[in-house]
């Protein structure tokens, strides 16, 4: 049985640890607070030591055919659009290697005639001579599709449900694929079946009431670490930020909260590797990373081409299906900005500095192979 059909039961019918999870979310004062934290730090250093994976994202095209309410590449808005050439994406890559990365997140708006199959094969086996952990982040799909992508050398899977409550859901999915919900959720089982070394979920925090989130978050979590055993897990709790079509967080997460239900996420789930994106203030990232993340980006940028200038002559805008070229622009529009923009190894120093270890590579496909 599918994640999706028994999703409504699960939080019906809470286990166990749903309901253990559900309780070091409640309201809570300054010392209970404090307590959660300390042992969540104490947890992550038992499970995971005090490495911290980096990676960067490499987004290969901002075309999409979604209409969603709260990000900047949804169809609707007239943004700057761009899809990188094969010899521009290794250009981004080999820029983000020249900085240290060997761990590469691929990223795509959801748009098949632009980011198909084929196109991402090509990509990923141009990438995997001189980047050895590939993952990618682009429209869900089938597990017959995912088979070639695996085989080229992608060992990861990252698909955020966005939100976990369907009203909500629908009301800020308008229009395109993306509009069915229970596809979306059953999408990391099709990627496990595909061979996905490392699954990653997550919610959009600021579409919904957060603690209801995070419950329905842990309950996915908690099915996906039986059913899908054999992958390493991770979570990510991005929260809202400024995009094209100037959407409003509805329901806003305060970064006391955020605090709370990090250190819930850990308790509850202590082999579960956690991620902190750019999103996050360097401030507020310095704060939590001891806390209990295991992975943080670090340099980002959330447009095509965001790196090196790639794909600048081909800018365009996408009406009604058709590209029309723009003239003067300078660069693609971002999925949204980012608030941290320190550059990777600023970020790297930092972390020493709180006692924790960067990590930037940890797999090589050398291990299989001995």
């Amino acid at each position: 049985m599918s994640f999706s059909k028994s999703f409504d039961t699960a939080l019906l019918q809470k286990s166990p640890l749903l309901r253990r999870f559900e309780a070091m979310l409640e309201p809570t004062n300054d010392a209970t607070l404090e307590s959660l934290a300390a042992r969540s730090t104490a947890l992550t250093r038992r499970h995971f030591g005090r490495t911290m994976r980096l990676f960067a994202p490499l987004y290969l095209s901002n075309e999409c055919i979604n209409s969603c309410a709260y990000c900047g590449f949804s169809r609707e808005n007239a943004i700057q659009r761009v899809t990188l050439e094969i010899d521009q994406m290794e250009t981004e890559a080999r820029h983000l290697a020249a900085e240290g990365f060997r761990n590469i997140l691929l990223v795509a708006g959801e748009h098949p005639k632009f980011v198909s199959g084929p196109y991402l094969r090509l990509c990923l086996e141009r990438l995997r001579p001189f980047i050895p952990s590939l993952s990618i982040e682009v429209a869900p799909m089938e597990t017959p599709d995912y088979l070639p992508l695996v085989q080229a050398g992608a060992e990861g899977l990252i698909v955020y449900q966005e939100t976990y409550d369907r009203e909500a859901y629908r009301a800020t999915h308008l229009a395109g694929p993306k509009k069915d919900f229970d596809w979306r959720l059953d999408c990391p089982e099709r990627g496990y079946a595909a061979g996905f070394r490392r699954i990653g979920i997550g919610a959009l925090f600021g579409l919904s009431d957060w603690r209801g989130e995070a419950i329905a978050l842990a309950a996915h979590l908690e099915y996906l670490q039986r059913v899908c055993w054999k992958s390493q897990l991770t979570v990510s709790m991005p929260r809202l930020r400024p995009a094209a079509g100037e959407f409003e967080p509805t329901h806003p997460l305060a970064d006391r909260d955020f605090i709370q239900l990090l250190c819930a996420v850990r308790l509850a789930f202590p082999a579960v590797g956690i991620i902190l994106s750019t999103r996050e203030s360097a401030a507020f990232r310095n704060v939590v990373a001891p806390l209990g993340v295991t992975m943080m980006s670090a340099g980002s940028h959330t447009e095509p081409g965001g790196y090196t200038g790639q794909g600048r002559e081909a800018l365009h805008l996408t009406v009604r299906g058709k590209i029309v070229p723009v003239e003067g622009a300078e660069s693609a529009t971002g999925q949204f900005s980012i608030s941290d923009e320190r550059s990777p190894r600023a970020v790297e120093s930092v972390l020493r500095s709180l006692g924790l270890d960067p990590v930037w590579k940890d797999w090589d496909a050398a291990i299989l192979a001995s």
